[in-house]
Parts: C-alpha cells; structure tokens; sequence
C-alpha cells in the first residue's frame, strides 16, 4: 500500500463529497425549482441524487475494516468491540429522533423512520457480522439479503393484493410499514427508510466492507485501483442488468439498487483513491472535502438544523414568508431567476458548511460518536 497509515485521505475526502452533496441536494432556494439531476427519481429508476444515501452506508462499510482491524490486533476483545457498536448504532438513532423531534416534540405522531435511524440500524447489523463471521459468511450474508429480499418482494403477496406488485401503495415493504407505523409514514403510505428495505441496505455497507478489506490488502496502489476499478463496472453492469426485473429503486432500496451503487461507488472510491492516496495529487480541491469528510457527523446535523430553523422563523409575522424563504426570493431569485437562483442558494449553503469543516479542522476539533 502506498501508505502506512490507517487512515485513508481518499476516503475522508469521498465522504466529504457526499456530505456536500447531502447539502446540495438537500436545500434548494424552493422546492418547485429543481433541476431534475438534483431530486430523486419519481419512482423506479435513479438519478445522481439517488446515489448519495448508498454512498453513505457504503462509506461506513469501508471504514470497518480499517477501525477493527487494528483494534483487533491491539488485543481489544470482540465483545467490547460489539458494545462500542451498540453504543454508536443507539446514538445514531437517537440523534436522528432528536433532530426529527426538535422542537415540537410531537412524539405521539411524528415519523420514526429516518436516515441516520437507517445508517444506525445498518452499522449495528454490519459491523456485527464483521466481527463473528468470516469473509465468506458475510458474502453468504450479502448474497442472503439481496436475493431473498428480491424473492420476498416480487413472491409474497400483501392481503388483497398480488405478488410482485412493486407499486409505491402496492408492495410489501409499504404495507408492513403501514401496518407497523400507521400515520407516521414519510409519504403517508410508504416510506423510503422503512422496515423491510432496511435489511437490503445492510448488503450495501457489507459490499463497503468488502471495499475496505480490499484497500488494506497487501497490494501496490495500482493493483488495488485496477481491482477497484474491475468490481464497480461488474457490478454496474450487474446492476443494470438486475434492473430488468427488479427494477432500481432507491424508495424500495432494491437488490439492484444495492448492486449497482456499490458499483458506481467502486469506481469514485478508486478513481479518489488513485489520486489522493497513490499520486498525492492533493491541495485546494481535496482538503476542503477532507476536512468536511473528518467532521461529518457534526455538518450532517448541523446543516440540517439550520435549515429546520431558517424555515420556521417568520418574516413579516407568524402569517409571513420564512427566513428561508424571505433569502431565496431576495437574495438570489431576484438576481438568478428560479432555478438557477434555487441552485445558488443551495451552492452557497454547501460553500457555508464546508468553510465551517475547514474552520474545525484548522483547530483539530473532531466531533465523534
């Protein structure tokens, strides 16, 4: 490997690059001004927008083998490993309760599911298997989840209904959800981080893990990218293929879904490793992300925070605009127009939150979990 240390600039840097396109994607001047490459697919089908909660899971993934690893080696047991897990998965949820709860508090119908929930929910599953089972059995695992979730989905009927109806009121996944979580559904009907499409997301930080065991191979850089580089266009193909009769679904999270974005993100791991980790082609593009990939968590609540509160204080009275609101008309509609003024805003919240991970980072505060 062409470095001795742990810690992978290329990965701090890809997860960096999915925090900012999180806040991208996540914060338009409006709603009813989004170029279509910045919002999720309808329904079946992707968009670059649906590959950012993959990588994210993904990204977790690769980050196992390089934490436990050394810890194992260091003599930690793997029982108070495990507890470590159960600490971080519980915090992970709570924080994501938190941040949907703040400040109504509304907990007796307020929506449960949620994506640091899901990231919770998956770690716990996938670092567990990493530390009681061989590499094998977690390909026997990966293999289990997506091939049983596609034969759960397109075999079982709902009552009433037929198999195979991958429908968003129609599938399985919806109806367990409506039947666990009544009224406290994302979409009313359906949700993108329900129950049943979490165990598919599990094989998607599973294939990460398998990505992190790879990098830590005693291999040259150039050989671990070319490997990189051969799994991701498998797998996309893979994917695409797979997508012929289980359609790619982000809000289902199907197995073709799991296989194709963890190939895609095969191929950008290897592309930002080659380049920041084996050529050092590093400097003013790569430390910003860098540093917004090593305080992720901490950009992750925040941005999403701020932009809660911009939108519920009022302009003008309780009957005006929001904050929010009020900036995007004024502040970048009134000069860009409507979509390229709701991209503007967007881009200045992603150029805000990065100088503040720059701003930490200069001062070595990490905020970890």
């Amino acid at each position: 490997m062409p470095e001795t240390s742990d810690r992978l600039l290329s990965l701090d840097a890809f997860r960096g690059l999915t925090i900012a396109g999180m806040v991208l994607v996540n914060n338009p001047g409006s709603w009813a001004y989004v170029y279509a490459p910045l919002a999720h697919a309808e329904w079946h089908g992707w968009t670059p927008t649906d590959l950012i909660f993959p990588y994210f899971l993904f990204i977790v993934g690769v980050a196992i083998p390089f934490s436990f690893r050394r810890r194992l080696a260091g003599g930690a047991a793997r029982m108070d490993l495990f507890r470590h897990v159960v600490r971080r998965s519980l915090i992970l949820i709570a924080i994501g309760l938190a941040m949907r709860a703040i400040p109504d508090f509304d907990f007796g119908e307020m929506r449960l599911y949620g994506v640091l929930q899901r990231i919770g929910l998956v770690y716990f599953a996938a670092a567990g298997l990493y530390l009681w089972t061989s590499a094998r059995g977690r390909m026997v695992a990966t293999c289990a989840l997506l091939l049983g979730y596609w034969a759960v989905m397109m075999l079982v009927p709902v009552p009433g209904g037929v198999a195979g109806d991958l429908s968003p009121d129609g599938n399985l996944a919806a109806h367990i959800d409506r039947a666990l979580m009544p009224d406290r559904l994302w979409s009313g009907t359906w949700d993108p981080e329900g129950l049943l499409s979490t165990f598919p997301a599990i094989g998607t930080c599973l294939l990460g893990i398998f990505c992190g065991e790879w990098l830590r191979s005693r291999r040259s850089g150039g050989d671990l990218v070319k490997g990189m580089w051969v799994a991701g266009a498998a797998m996309v193909v893979l994917g695409l293929a797979w997508d012929t009769v289980f359609p790619i679904n982000k809000n289902l999270w199907t197995s073709s879904y799991v296989v194709f974005t963890a190939g895609t993100a095969f191929l950008l791991l290897g592309t930002m490793y080659r380049a920041i980790d084996v050529r050092r082609w590093r400097g003013a593009w790569s430390a910003p992300l860098v540093a917004c990939g090593m305080n992720s968590i901490a950009i992750f609540v925040a941005s999403g925070m701020f932009a809660k509160t911009m939108g519920r204080i009022h302009v003008g009275g309780a009957e005006g605009s929001s904050l929010y609101e009020w900036i995007f008309r004024n502040g970048f509609q009134s000069w860009a127009g409507d979509y390229n003024g709701s991209l503007a805003l967007a881009l200045a919240q992603v150029a805000l939150w990065l100088a503040v991970a720059w701003l930490l980072h200069r001062r070595r505060i990490y905020i970890r979990i």
